[in-house]
């Protein structure tokens, strides 16, 4: 199909790479560019770029307004190719569209244009979901003043099109498809999975995935792995099963084939739970060859998340008004309602929604659409009250996860979906109809486990916190902006109750007494001028009086020990717990009311309304019976300088932004979150495996005593079975791992030269990891343009404006680029290949030494506990560096001080060898230039 001429004529293609490096290209010729002179053109000319936004920060420019001169080709791509991935990069975009992976910016640049004229190629001969909705939306754009808008029009209407839209197209809630009521499955049956069985299921399942033979240790883990899948024999007593597997063994294929056999043979479901929403994505995708069939796999395995990650139609639809008035971003209403078209699940977080989307432009926050406007983060759900309810996203995941074989959720939802099924129990209530299903789980990335329970089980009084709960109960106020409080959410249904109808105005009352609009410049105000409004506000200036008496400052905020507590603390949390109190005391009357309506109107409540009741009364239980009260329970511990109760640790914070406090907060966590954990999700299941590639710790004469410890085994009755597997890789002929002994880790300057000359010694495709962010900072400004200078690019989490997840797939797309990260990229990131080939740690991740890590310390071992966490997190980082059988890499520890039996976690093969930065460079260098498959 062949397109007019006008729509194939695009503004130059500008790419800038870090350093800065820029070059242009039109259709007449290519040439590199010097930094001003790219920021003139990019300032002032037509211009087709990749991620405005980072184009804008690499030029030393602020974001951009959206502009009708600045086409970027991410948003081309938005919209042909909706719900599918690619890196938001030039090479990025080549790669997406098959083409080579092309390197510089004169080559990026090159292939942005024809990367473009592809897509519209593509557009042109067969839009999704057909070419009458597409052209809507385009026609939609182009009266917007979006600048592919005419080219796109010009594409579409290169063939005929059927009967046009009445609408703009952007009411895509009319078009998707609705979920159906189910009979109820029923409880799970018992019938035990042999392990010879589970290893047959697994020689299925690797030839459905095109591989010959199970590895020995894949197929022992599977037919060890049917422990779990047995009968238990005692209430309280889970058959429990920790499983190391190291990198390489195949885990997700071993454990899926017993769970996939047990599901088959008793019905709903074995819940496979992990840490990051990228392994998520990688279990469904290993789940295909259970059900190779796309539609028998969209129900019988589903990816499970908390409601506040799906797409929530009626905030889109009130967006989506907003934009057409003017209210809100056009352009990214009208390219997410192409996504909400094409998603597979509605998930926005880590799901098929480019995370990118709402970030290439400057946009104001309110406009956006982002995750941030789109789902339900403040609980303001009005359930089946909804005119979107039978088509809505969360609502088809819950019910989609009561009928499915695999459920493959995350450990916060598990966690505080059992936090919350406890609380409701306590009063009476049945647990949620989806996790009465927990009886069989799988816990991947186990080593995680402590660390979610640790957060979904503690208790936080905020400004932020305490805001969001007046917002909940009293609705938006103030500017006129949009939202669902209690008294729009529940007056219709409350219809004649004056007694109810009280209870509500009573609760709208006292919420007053909670933050409102501006309480955080009136808590720490730049001037120094405090004007707290309620008592809650009242305690956090008072708090941040503590603070400043007692604690020292850092980058990120400060803290002190909750106690003893300063004479004017003890009276603000009093007063401030009163008025807690004033606010739970209607609201648990509401949920009675709420509670009596169900019963007494059981006969005649519709479905309908039944839903919205239930709906609300879930709202009110996390709210009235959790989180209220664990408030005033931290609150009267001050207030009465209680003696600390050896279980939990209270203590203040506040969090700085661009150096100065913008919150202040009271927390209590528990000192071994485990008690919780094993009370509310390993006690009540049947049968419960835990694996990672790192749970056990070799120093110690039991090698999973801490992981039992860090899992809520060790308080089960009788020890649970553990089993160590090794990683089928020849990590002596494939990594080295080395201790620089001459950079001094506090001198910014030298860790600098230190990581830029093995970043080029490596030719690219280095990590590295820094335990603070400011440290992160100074390296990279002082490396970015000597290895731009050499042709490698180089990203850094909290200096480039992505998220991490779409740093990550930048880095793994693009062969020989750099990144620098912190925790989040070591614990995220799954780079297979050549991307990934050289690690490098700044210094030695001991674990922060605040409040709480300092309380652990003493209750789990002192020095010994420091050692486990911070060996831990070496395994872990060294995990990441080779993926595959083929993979070759270098690990690099930066600080000479770094003790041997830090190491001892490594994988057997690796020696460790200490040396000097220029024998680490030449080592690195000719280690990863040896051809694959030779000796190194």
């Amino acid at each position: 199909m062949t397109l007019p001429p006008a729509a194939l004529d695009l503004a130059p293609a500008l790419v800038v790479l870090p350093g800065p490096r820029a070059a242009v290209a039109d259709a007449a010729r290519t040439q590199g560019l010097r930094a001003p002179d790219a920021r003139d053109l990019f300032e002032s000319a037509p211009v087709l770029v990749a991620h405005a936004a980072m184009t804008a920060r690499r030029l030393a420019l602020n974001a951009p307004p959206r502009s009708p001169r600045i086409f970027d080709a991410l948003e081309l791509f938005a919209f042909v190719r909706p719900a599918r991935f690619a890196a938001p990069s030039a090479a990025g975009l080549a790669l997406a569209m098959g083409m080579p992976e092309p390197k510089g910016a004169e080559a990026q640049a090159r292939a942005l244009r024809e990367v473009c004229q592809a897509l519209l190629a593509e557009l042109a001969a067969a839009p999704e979901p057909s070419r009458e909705e597409a052209l809507a939306i385009a026609e939609t754009l182009a009266r917007g003043g979006w600048p592919w808008g005419p080219a796109v029009v010009g594409a579409l209407r290169s063939a005929p099109a059927g009967n046009q839209f009445r609408s703009s197209g952007l009411d895509v809630w009319m078009r998707l498809a609705e979920w159906e009521a189910e009979a109820p499955p029923g409880e799970p049956g018992s019938k035990p999975v042999e392990g010879g069985a589970a290893a047959e299921r697994l020689k299925t399942l690797l030839g459905r995935s095109g591989l010959d033979e199970a590895r020995p240790a894949q197929a022992e883990l599977a037919a060890e792995a049917a422990f779990v899948f047995q009968p238990r024999e005692r209430e309280g007593e889970p058959r429990m099963m920790l499983a190391e597997a190291g990198t390489g063994v195949g885990k997700t294929l071993a454990y899926l084939a017993p769970a996939s056999l047990w599901a088959e043979a008793n019905g709903p479901a074995v819940w496979v739970s992990t840490y990051t929403r990228a392994l998520q994505r990688q279990i469904e995708r290993e789940s295909r060859s259970i059900f190779e069939e796309e539609k028998a796999r969209a129900k019988k395995v589903v990816v499970r998340k908390g409601r506040e990650n799906y797409l929530c139609l009626l905030n889109f639809q009130e967006q989506a008004n907003a934009a057409q008035l003017g209210g809100a971003d056009l352009t990214g209403m009208a390219l997410a309602a192409r996504w909400a078209r094409a998603t597979r699940d509605g998930d926005m977080t880590g799901g098929d929604f480019p995370a990118w989307l709402h970030g290439l432009f400057a946009v104001s926050p309110a406009g956006q659409a982002s995750p941030q406007n789109l789902v339900d983060r403040r609980g303001e759900c009005v359930h089946a009250g909804c005119q979107h309810y039978r088509a809505c996203f969360v609502e088809k995941a819950i019910r989609g996860s009561r009928r499915a074989d695999i459920v493959i959720a995350n450990h916060a939802l598990v966690m505080t979906q059992a936090a919350f099924d406890g609380a409701r129990a306590a009063r009476g209530s049945k647990a949620d109809a989806e996790t009465t299903l927990l009886k069989r789980i799988v816990f991947d990335e186990g080593h995680h486990l402590f660390d979610a329970a640790d957060s979904a089980f503690s208790a936080a009084l905020s400004g932020a916190e305490a805001a969001e709960m007046r917002r909940w109960i009293r609705g938006p106020e103030g500017r006129g902006r949009r939202g669902r409080g209690l008294e729009n959410r529940l007056s219709d249904i409350l219809g004649d109750r004056d007694d109810a109808r009280e209870t509500l105005a009573a609760a709208l009352h006292a919420a007053a007494a909670l933050p409102g609009e501006g309480w955080s410049g009136r808590i720490a105000p730049p001037n120094g001028e405090v004007n707290p409004i309620g008592p809650i506000e009242g305690f956090l200036v008072a708090v941040l009086e503590q603070l400043r008496a007692r604690a020292t400052s850092s980058d990120i905020g400060m803290e002190c020990a909750a106690r003893p507590a300063l004479d004017l603390v003890r009276e603000t949390a009093r007063e401030a717990a009163a008025a807690l109190s004033r606010i739970e005391a209607p609201l648990l009357a509401l949920a009675r009311a709420l509670e009596d309506l169900l019963d007494e109107e059981s006969a005649t409540l519709g479905g309908s309304e039944r839903a919205r009741i239930e709906g609300a009364l879930r709202g009110l239980d996390r709210r009235a019976r959790m989180t209220l009260p664990a408030w005033r329970s931290m609150l009267r511990a001050i207030d009465e300088d209680a003696e600390d109760d050896p279980d939990f640790v209270d203590w203040f914070d506040a969090t700085f932004l661009y150096g100065r406090v913008v919150d202040a907060a009271c927390r209590r966590h528990w000192v071994d979150p485990t008690e919780p954990l094993t009370n509310a999700v390993i006690a009540p299941a049947h049968g419960v495996l835990v694996t990672s590639a790192t749970l056990a710790d070799p120093t110690l004469d039991d090698p999973f005593a801490l992981a039992e410890m860090r899992t809520g085994a060790a308080r089960l009755p009788d020890r649970p079975k553990t089993l160590k597997l090794a990683s089928p890789f020849d990590y002596a002929r494939n990594a080295r791992a080395l201790v620089v002994t001459d950079v001094g880790r506090d001198d910014a300057r030298q860790v600098a030269a230190a990581m830029r000359e093995l970043f080029l010694a490596a030719g690219g495709g280095g990590l590295g990891l820094f335990t603070a962010i400011r440290r992160l900072k100074a390296v990279h400004e002082r490396i970015a343009g000597p290895l731009a200078d050499k042709g490698l690019a180089l990203y850094a989490q909290h200096v480039d404006p992505l998220e991490v997840g779409a740093l990550v797939d930048i880095f793994r797309a693009e062969q020989d680029a750099c990144l620098l990260g912190t925790d989040a990229v070591r614990d995220g990131v799954d780079v297979p290949g050549r991307s990934l080939r050289l690690l490098v740690f700044d210094r030695v991740p001991w674990p922060r030494p605040d409040i709480l890590h300092k309380a652990r310390r003493a209750r789990f071992g002192n020095k010994g506990y420091d050692d486990a966490i911070a060996r831990g997190r070496i395994a872990q980082a060294f995990g990441r560096l080779i993926r595959r059988a083929d993979d070759r890499g270098v690990f690099v520890m930066l600080d000479a001080a770094a003790p041997t039996r830090l190491f001892s976690g490594l994988p057997e093969g690796v020696e460790l060898q200490r040396v000097t930065l220029v024998e680490a460079i030449e080592q690195v260098a000719g280690f990863l230039s040896v051809a694959d498959g030779e000796p190194g």
